[in-house]
């Protein structure tokens, strides 16, 4: 999870099939969503894939398996699988050698991208203390060995306006100021039309600052983020013992490229696509076993048991997205592809996203994209809100608490609804606190947050919820076998068709990725 990612979506639930012929209505959701049944899938046409049935079939035990062996890999590989390393190819060649055992035909999907690669991010003090920072967004690089000066402190910390510098001597120095009150644009033109030489803005809550000046020619003096207690401390520093500082951030830009790995169902109508994805890749920081090989492997035992079923009404397209944590990249440059060839996001109905799904503190959250919690800061495309509630009607139905998590676009779902796919998800938290309320519902510890471990080296098997994991797997598989069985309730298309796979299986150009390949770099901030 590149991001910290809230979503959720809702709507009436077309028909839950329980049994191999009775369907059930699921109760109004605990979020007081009315709502009378829909009508079912016609259970006298086309391949009815048992939905309860198959939910049992998805379990934790098929899905820790293939976390296990995500473990190995990253283990055997400098303990991560990020993009671009031996960790993320090995995991890629695990997922494709399950999938074909399975009997399913893989793809590699490539697509390049411009990456960043950081040469230097640090900050120095002349008492010989050094300090992790972040270059950044859009701010110049410094000069090879950076810049040296004495370090400046505003008479106003955040350092917002020239009125922050007054009666400070700032021309010539390196200002550290901190975060709050305005936005980082804000604070390094202050700093800079002062006369400081360099800007680090440093967190006001715990951990390293990534942020972004917002576009291009903000500043012309280096500017980085630092840490809340790194900062703390050289302020201390240039107050007690006026520090010189060395800044030093710089980096540059080289070609890359990277795959997703896609697979699809032999079964199924092909003018209508059911997909869903999770992202492959992790952070270099470790082993990425919650983020994300927790969808990951969830999705991987949904695909391995519905390659059990020989009939299904609509065929099911599975992505192991690559590149996720550099900004979406991979699912972003798919999406992209097919929306340059002609009816191809049209075949697909709607689009499923796990990431994040065994968060040890976890939260069971479905993306809000009927906005019944959050107001969603992007377009929601119709029939997402008819997508989620296969998901929040499987959980009503077997009485399994859920909240909405905000449909915010923040991970690769984003590009699919950007071109009017609807979508939904299941995520359990990441580096939000987990509230007093969501502990009275899901269990676990209220002041900490979803994952203590994200983003970090401790993400690793053990990190991982297999409780999460069991409530999470089998809403996965009823999802995805009902929408295999009918789509009818989010875009009006139910039964096998009568041309049967008419277009034939999607296959892969050259993709472009866009965006800065850079680890932070969905974790920016403006302010």
């Amino acid at each position: 999870m590149a991001a910290r990612r809230t979503t959720a979506l809702a709507g009436t639930l077309a028909a839950l099939v329980l049994g191999t012929s009775a369907l059930l209505v699921p109760p109004a959701a605990a979020h007081g969503r009315g709502g009378g049944p829909g009508h079912g899938p016609g259970h006298g046409s086309g391949h009815v894939v048992d939905a309860e049935r198959f939910a049992r079939q998805v379990t934790t035990r098929g899905v820790w398996r293939h976390l296990e062996e995500l473990q190995r890999i990253a283990d055997r590989n400098d303990g991560n699988r990020a993009a671009l390393t031996s960790g993320y190819e090995a995991s890629a060649r695990y997922v494709e050698r399950t999938l074909q055992r399975a009997g399913y035909t893989t793809t590699r999907d490539p697509f390049t991208f411009e990456f960043e690669v950081v040469d230097a991010a640090t900050l120095t003090t002349d008492g010989g203390a050094t300090y992790d920072v972040d270059q950044m967004q859009y701010a110049p690089n410094s000069p090879e060995g950076g810049v040296t000066a004495p370090g400046s402190v505003p008479a106003d910390v955040t350092g917002c306006t020239a009125d922050s510098w007054a009666g400070v001597e700032v021309t010539g120095t390196i200002a550290v100021v901190s975060r709050g009150v305005c936005s980082f644009a804000e604070k390094a033109v202050a700093a800079e039309a002062a006369g400081a030489v360099g800007v680090v803005v440093y967190n006001n809550v715990e951990g390293i600052l990534f942020g972004t000046l917002g576009a291009e020619g903000v500043a012309t003096v280096p500017v980085a983020g630092a840490d809340l207690a790194d900062g703390q401390a050289v302020v201390a520093d240039i107050v007690d013992g006026g520090a010189t500082l060395t800044l030093d951030t710089r980096f540059h830009v080289q070609q890359e490229e990277s795959f997703n790995v896609i697979a699809e169902t032999r079964a199924g109508r092909d003018d209508n696509v059911v997909m869903l994805g999770a992202h492959l890749d992790g952070v270099e920081e470790g082993p990425g076993l919650n983020d994300n090989g927790s969808g990951s492997a969830v999705l991987l035992e949904v695909a391995v048991q519905l390659a059990k079923q020989k009939k299904l009404n609509n065929t099911v397209r599975f992505a192991w997205w690559g590149a996720e944590e550099l900004g979406l990249l991979g699912s972003t440059a798919y999406v992209e592809e097919l929306a340059g060839q002609e009816g191809e996001l049209d075949r697909i109905a709607t689009y499923l996203n796990l990431d994040m799904v065994g968060s040890p503190n976890y939260i069971i959250g479905v993306y809000d994209a009927d906005e019944s919690t959050y107001p969603a800061p992007v377009t929601v495309p119709p029939g997402s809100a008819e997508t989620e509630a296969v998901l929040t009607g499987w959980f009503d139905a077997t009485g399994q608490p859920w909240v909405d998590t905000e449909f915010s676009g923040r991970s690769d779902y984003q590009a699919f609804i950007e071109n009017g796919v609807p979508a939904s998800g299941l995520f359990t938290g990441a580096d939000d606190i987990k509230t007093a309320e969501e502990v009275a519902l899901f269990g676990g510890t209220a002041g900490i947050t979803h994952d203590p471990n994200y983003h970090s080296p401790g993400d690793d098997l053990s990190n991982v919820s297999r409780e999460a994991i069991g409530i999470m797997a089998p809403a996965v598989a009823f999802a995805t076998a009902s929408l295999a069985n009918d789509t009818s309730a989010i875009n009006g298309v139910s039964g096998p068709g009568d041309q049967g796979h008419q277009h034939g299986p999607w296959k892969p150009g050259k993709g472009k990725g866009h965006g800065r390949g850079h680890a932070g770099a969905m974790d920016l901030r403006t302010s």
